[in-house]
């Protein structure tokens, strides 16, 4: 960041390489559309060029980071109105697992509502922990939040899931 902060493109290319397919990730998990994670990574690193100077380590820089790219999805969310999944999905391969597949698929699409539909707080600590693999004190930490807030959050949101989706009690 030292070397970012006195203008080394060079160094903010290998910062980039080295962290934008997870920032990708994380954004579309958020926000599940690809372009709008492609433009909010982007963001985010314009705002890494912007802060180089003014950064102090405090907390690691992938945390700062994941901060940002949560903070981010956040603010996309609240000015862009939530557009409802596509759940039909492509025409299923022909192939010998074709069903397995499109039953995996649909599964996936139904995980991704399920999330999508919870709280932003809840969603965002559920794809911190599971899907980045971030401990809980960094969950708390990127999200601004203690431990117990977190193990709240997680708690909350797994009850949500498992309500959502749950067979339905008829059987069908």
């Amino acid at each position: 960041m030292a070397r970012i902060a006195d203008g080394n493109e060079a160094a903010f290319r290998m910062l980039c390489d080295r962290h934008a397919a997870r920032a990708a990730a994380l954004a579309r998990r958020y926000l599940g559309s690809d372009a709008d994670a492609e433009e909010v990574a982007q963001e985010a690193f314009l705002r890494v060029w912007r802060a180089a100077p003014r950064w102090q380590p405090t907390a690691s820089f992938r945390t700062w980071f994941h901060r940002i790219v949560v903070n981010l999805c956040l603010n996309h969310r609240r000015r862009v109105p939530h557009a409802a999944l596509d759940e039909a999905g492509d025409p299923a391969d022909p192939g010998p697992d074709a069903e397995a597949e499109l039953v995996a698929r649909h599964e996936r699409a139904r995980l991704t509502a399920a999330i999508t539909a919870l709280p932003d707080r809840q969603r965002a600590v559920v794809l911190l922990t599971y899907w980045e693999g971030l401990s809980n004190s960094r969950a708390a930490e990127v999200l601004g939040t203690t431990v117990g807030g977190v193990e709240t959050l997680l708690v909350r949101a797994r009850k949500a899931l498992r309500a959502r989706l749950a067979p339905p009690a008829d059987g069908s």
